[in-house]
């Protein structure tokens, strides 16, 4: 529902009086809310009171040091150029306080996130894991609407609506694999069965072209879909039961932290890829007509080509040769990107068969793991 919720949003200039996309925001409240009464109402856990400090310094630091180093990448770089200064400048910034966040970590009493935690094994690994899937995921879920968009001249909703083969796959799968690791209590199979099929699905997004037809995208999707869907809850169980109970909460946000830092990381980077690549295949393409079919480009303005990377609506305006030509640019580019993000997933597929398998945490356990903590706080 979300793709195609956001497809509506923004095809409409404004929604009761409020500009169409703000309701991409706006949309979340009244779930939010929802579940904040479900939970409240539903979910009853013994209260253990408990003396803590909160690190403040380390979450004033990773916040503004990630904050910075995602403006660079995703605002500045893109936009400026790599050796802007003011992209220099965030980069930097981003890194120092990273780098004095990882420092302060050391010493804290309580640190927001622990650094003793990547000793562990699996809890290093499902991190990448994590943001290997998150640059995997949105590379895909942003790259799909702008093909439908762009080269198939769907609107936001329809793109929106074509998304559902890609959701169909991701819920199908992880319903599948939830139902089978309870059943028999193994999980390190269906990760690595998961990023080699994102790899495949992705792989096979390099043959889309201008005339492909939907139902051959949507199989594309689907194995894109049932790979994330096999990944991404299946890294996050393989996670909680390798870690202890007393770091449970703070390793499991870590992964989701991870894999939204991977996906920021991979929106910008794919975007940036394909940003540069329509500019070149743009001007070779024209060149190339020009030079087959003089014709065609008499009296046109090679200039109007530039600015059709940032809009895109500047297609249907070309004449009919020259827009079969940018549409090809646009192909190909995504075609670049795809085979950029395939050695990602593929990365992922190298990392899931290091995961140590452990026997499932049991009812029991937990239930120790409880009782040992209430112990600790009343003593």
């Amino acid at each position: 529902a979300g793709p195609l919720l956001g497809g509506f949003f923004s095809d409409h200039a404004t929604i009761f009086g409020i500009t169409g996309w703000r309701w991409i925001f706006y949309i979340n409240l009244p779930f939010g809310i929802a579940a904040l009464a479900i939970t409240s109402a539903v979910l009853h856990i013994p209260k253990v009171k408990r003396e803590h400090s909160i690190d403040y310094l380390g979450a004033f630091l990773m916040v503004t040091g990630v904050s910075a180093i995602l403006l660079a990448v995703s605002i500045y770089g893109p936009q400026n150029g790599w050796t802007d200064s003011r992209t220099i400048t965030y980069l930097v910034s981003g890194i120092v306080l990273t780098v004095a966040f990882i420092s302060w970590e050391r010493k804290a009493k309580e640190p927001i996130l622990p650094l003793s935690l990547f000793k562990n094994h699996t809890f290093t690994l499902t991190s990448l894991l994590g943001a290997v899937i998150g640059a995997g995921m949105f590379g895909a879920i942003v790259m799909l609407p702008l093909y439908l968009q762009v080269v198939k001249g769907n609107t936001a909703t329809q793109a929106g609506l074509k998304l559902i083969p890609l959701m169909l796959g991701i819920v199908s799968t992880s319903i599948f694999s939830g139902k089978q690791i309870s059943k028999h209590g193994h999980y390190k199979k269906y990760p690595i069965m998961g990023t080699a099929i994102m790899t495949v699905g992705i792989l096979a997004m390099t043959t889309l072209s201008i005339t492909t037809p939907f139902w051959l995208l949507s199989i594309y999707a689907i194995m894109v879909g049932a790979g994330l869907g096999l990944s991404m809850q299946t890294i996050v169980i393989a996670l909680q039961n390798a870690v202890d109970f007393k770091d449970m909460g703070v390793a499991t946000s870590s992964n989701t932290f991870f894999r939204s830092l991977g996906s920021v990381f991979g929106t910008a980077i794919f975007g940036t890829i394909l940003t540069n690549r329509v500019s070149h295949y743009l001007q070779t393409g024209f060149a190339d007509l020009a030079a087959k079919n003089p014709d065609a480009v008499s009296g046109f303005d090679p200039a109007k080509l530039q600015g059709l990377s940032n809009n895109t609506a500047m297609l249907k305006t070309l004449p009919p040769a020259i827009q079969t030509t940018a549409l090809e640019a646009f192909v190909n580019s995504f075609h670049v990107v795809f085979f950029a993000a395939a050695p990602v997933t593929a990365l992922g597929f190298l990392l899931a068969l290091m995961l140590r398998e452990a026997p499932l945490r049991t009812n029991k356990d937990y239930a120790a793991a409880r009782e040992e903590a209430a112990g600790e706080a009343i003593g």
